[in-house]
C-alpha cells in the first residue's frame, strides 16, 4: 500500500510539473499527451484556482496543489 501512495503520488507531482512546463511552450492542446496532462492535473488544479484570489498572470496553483499532495501522501503514509 505504501508503495501504491507513493506511485500515486509522485505521478501526481510530474503531470503538475509537466503541465507547468507546458504552460512555456507553445504546444498544440490537441496532442494525446497534452491532453492527457491536462486530463490528469485539471480536476486537481480547476478547484484551486477557483478558491485562490486572482493574481494576475501568475497561476498559482501548480504550487498550492503540489503542497497539499505532499501534505495528503504524508499523512496517508503515516497512517498506513
Amino acid at each position: 500500500m505504501r508503495e501504491l501512495i507513493g506511485f500515486v503520488g509522485t505521478v501526481l507531482y510530474i503531470a503538475i510539473f509537466a503541465r507547468v512546463i507546458l504552460s512555456w511552450i507553445p504546444v498544440s492542446r490537441d496532442n494525446p499527451l497534452v491532453q492527457m496532462v491536462f486530463l490528469v492535473t485539471e480536476p486537481i488544479l480547476g478547484p484551486i484556482r477557483r478558491v485562490l484570489p486572482s493574481t494576475g498572470y501568475i497561476d498559482l496553483s501548480p504550487m498550492i496543489a503540489l503542497i497539499l499532495i505532499l501534505i495528503v501522501q504524508s499523512i496517508l503514509l503515516q497512517l498506513v
